[in-house]
């Protein structure tokens, strides 16, 4: 090979390389259409956990997570002795109980680590009639586990379907139990 085609050659291969090198975040993959009121918990340019902007700790002492768009709000609460979850469903204010008629009176809560699903039951509370419920629970042996979960809570409202990422962090003032 002459000089000039190996030196064409090196520097073919240094772009290829460098193309390959560059930025290590892939692009977030495409998103399937979803109706309206569930897309918008994702359309305002950022994720949704405990670090998201004006959240802090909820009524019950629990993570907060942004549900529609900031229509709803779901605080995710948990009794690692009775291994059980709490999630209440809270209105844009994120401390008005805001009782909800889901699917089959039902949530759903998804963990990340370690990986399971939890079903929630509708628990009205006092006042709360007509198949709606601001607070919804269930049991499973891994939230015995001490920890901070991450997650999502996810039902269906009026046939609109709602999710809602939440990240448990580390409490200053007290133990996590």
């Amino acid at each position: 090979m002459s000089r000039p085609s190996m030196g064409f050659t090196a520097v073919a291969i240094l772009a290829m390389a460098t193309s390959f090198v560059g930025c290590t975040q892939a692009p977030a993959p495409p998103q399937a259409p979803v109706k309206a009121a569930a897309a918008k918990a994702e359309d305002h340019g950022h994720a949704h956990d405990a670090d998201h902007d004006g959240h802090g700790a909820g009524p019950h002492d629990g993570t907060l997570a942004d549900w529609g768009g900031g229509k709803y709000h779901v605080e995710f609460t948990v009794d690692h002795d009775k291994k059980e979850a709490v999630i209440y469903v809270l209105g844009s204010d994120e401390k008005t109980a805001a009782p909800v008629k889901t699917a089959d009176g039902k949530l759903l809560l998804t963990i990340r680590e370690p990986a399971f699903q939890v079903e929630l039951a509708a628990r009205p509370l006092a006042g709360e009639g007509d198949g709606k419920s601001s607070c919804y629970g269930g049991t499973h042996e891994s939230l015995g586990i001490v920890r901070e979960f991450t997650g999502t809570i996810s039902g269906e409202v009026d046939g609109t379907p709602f999710a809602g990422e939440f990240a448990e962090q580390p409490h200053g003032d007290h133990d996590h139990k």
